[in-house]
Order: C-alpha cells, then sequence, then structure tokens
C-alpha cells in the first residue's frame, strides 16, 4: 500500500461466530483498513450475544476505542424464529469457552442508523463487510433512500452460486437467515460484491495451520487456537474434512485486497419462500429474454467465482500468527 493512501474505512456487520473472530482479528491486522465500528447481527448466535462477542473481541484485541452498534434482532418482515448455529460454532458463538463478560456497553444508536449516519458523513469511503444475514443493511436501505449512494460497497458472504448451500441443498446460511433482506440488498443499486461459498469453500484452514497457530506466542494466534476445536469437530462431521472453512476471513481480505477474487457482473435474486426459500439465483445477462421476468430492470451486482486461496491463507496466517 503507497504511504500516501489513506486505509479504506469499513464497518464490519457481524454474528461472532468463531471465523468471525478470526475475520474481526484480521482486519485489525490489516493496515490497509480502518475498522471504524462493528454492527451486530443474529446468525450463528442470537443478536444479544452476537454483541457481547463483538464486545468481548475487541477487548482481546485491545481495541475498545471501536464503537459496537446492536442490530436487528428479528429478520426484515418480523420473523422472530430465528435459524442459529450454535451447533457449528459452540453454544457461546466461541467454542464454548466460557470467557468472562465484556466490560463495554454497544453505543446507544442502532446498527442500522450507524451505518446510515457513517455513510453519510463519508459519502463513498466506507465499505461495510457484512458476514451474516443482512438484516441491518437492509434496515439501512429502508431507513434512507440515499444510503444505497452514500455507502462506497458492501462486500458480503452470502449465497451459493450455482453450487449445494450449506443449511440445505438449495440454500446458504446467510441468505437463508433473511432472504427478504438479502433480495433488498442485491436489488438496492449499492455497489455489492457477493462472496458465495462456492468461492469460500476454497479456503481451508489445516490441522498444519492450526498447529502453527497452536505454536506462536501472538495473542491471537493463541486465542484462534483455543476456540477452533468444536469448529474441527463441526467440520470433520458435516463435510468429513480435516479442516475449516475460512468463510469470514475470505470476505474480509476480499475488502482489503479486491485482486483476491475474480468476479462476474449480473443480477441476483434470492427466493423468499417455498422449498428453495434462500437460494439465490444469478441471472448473467447473456440472453436477452422477450419477456418482463423478475430479473427485467434490476440493478446488477458483482459475484465472486474464483479466489487466490493460497494467497488468503498466506495473509491469514502471516497476520495472524505472529500478531
Amino acid at each position: 500500500m503507497a504511504a500516501d493512501t489513506e486505509p479504506k474505512k469499513i464497518i464490519i456487520d457481524t454474528d461472532p461466530g468463531i471465523d468471525d473472530a478470526m475475520a474481526i482479528f484480521l482486519a485489525l491486522q490489516s493496515p490497509e483498513v480502518e475498522v471504524i465500528g462493528l454492527t451486530t447481527i443474529f446468525g450463528n448466535v442470537y443478536t444479544t450475544l452476537a454483541t457481547r462477542n463483538a464486545l468481548h473481541l475487541l477487548e482481546v484485541a485491545g481495541r475498545t476505542d471501536i464503537p459496537v452498534a446492536e442490530g436487528s434482532h428479528v429478520t426484515l418482515t418480523n420473523g422472530t424464529k430465528l435459524r442459529i448455529a450454535d451447533f457449528v460454532h459452540g453454544a457461546d458463538g466461541l467454542g464454548n469457552q466460557n470467557f468472562p463478560p465484556p466490560k463495554g456497553k454497544p453505543i446507544e444508536e442502532s446498527a442500522a442508523s450507524f451505518l446510515v449516519h457513517q455513510a453519510k458523513v463519508n459519502p463513498g469511503k466506507v465499505t461495510v463487510v457484512a458476514l451474516g444475514p443482512l438484516t441491518n443493511i437492509a434496515l439501512a436501505i429502508q431507513l434512507d433512500p440515499e444510503f444505497a449512494n452514500n455507502i462506497g460497497q458492501i462486500v458480503l458472504l452470502g449465497g451459493a452460486f450455482a453450487v449445494n448451500g450449506n443449511v440445505n441443498p438449495a440454500a446458504e446460511a446467510n441468505t437463508f437467515g433473511d432472504p427478504d433482506a438479502a433480495d433488498v440488498v442485491f436489488t438496492s443499486g449499492a455497489d455489492v460484491l457477493a462472496v458465495g461459498i462456492n468461492v469460500t469453500h476454497q479456503v481451508v484452514l489445516t490441522e498444519s495451520d492450526r498447529e502453527k497457530l497452536a505454536s506462536s506466542n501472538g495473542k491471537f494466534a493463541q486465542y484462534l487456537n483455543k476456540i477452533l476445536d468444536v469448529y474441527f469437530s463441526y467440520h470433520q462431521e458435516a463435510y468429513n474434512i480435516k479442516g475449516v472453512y475460512l468463510h469470514d476471513p475470505t470476505v474480509v481480505l476480499a475488502a482489503v485486497d479486491p485482486k483476491l477474487v475474480t468476479c462476474i457482473e449480473g443480477i441476483a435474486r434470492v427466493q423468499t419462500s417455498g422449498i428453495t426459500r434462500g437460494i439465490t439465483i444469478f441471472y448473467n445477462k447473456q440472453k436477452r429474454f422477450a419477456e418482463m421476468n423478475e430479473w427485467s430492470n434490476k440493478p446488477t451486482v458483482k459475484v465472486a467465482v474464483t479466489v487466490d486461496a493460497p494467497r488468503v491463507m498466506k495473509l491469514v496466517m502471516d497476520r495472524l500468527v505472529d500478531s
């Protein structure tokens, strides 16, 4: 990074989460970006616990100067029966380590209002890195008609483009968590980069990588090594692999360095009901359809199709092992 370029301002919308913890630490260790806030959402855990975990992770990192704004406790359509992936990340979201409660508190402002405000005072300069269901971002879009123009970019973990989902064969967890919100974000006209599990499943932290974390004296490496047990066990059981997918760290690094992924541009819609609820259907605009359809005249998004996985892993290890 050239010395005269300012770091990119990012807000991480997060549901911590073991790989969220890794992603947050990674962002804090990346000189190319400045984390100006965390906003919280349900997903791996309920929103209240996501807020507690976000505050806790900032305390571990020694960065309690960064504000945490609590997000929605319900989906965009006020659904209160939320899908929570505690069986992946542990009941506390952080590998069942029972960390003491954080001393910090979230700010008074809600996540949506914080997002709107930050985009307004830094037009075109803020990137939202969305690691959970997209409820807060959809609420920000609904709160302020200018938000989609004011926000620099939304880099999100979401969708399973042309591959099976990870909640069921149709849907990826974040789009499944709030399909209505995902559809609002995809069709908002904001500069959206969707990084789906078709890409993140190529980035795997292996047992030998974990051993490097274990043998490092760095505080982040030691912390992550502790919380990874549950995550490794889940992947062994669900995918029969001896490693873990680094979904959230990959998305943070795509925001840090867009050259790590290649993208295609087109229109993405999300099915909001029925057997394929949460499925992402991408229209590549190669065919001009004679009839109007639900993709016609909608704004485009970018969807990641390849990732430089070795480079991503090198950055993860360089920034987290010796820190």
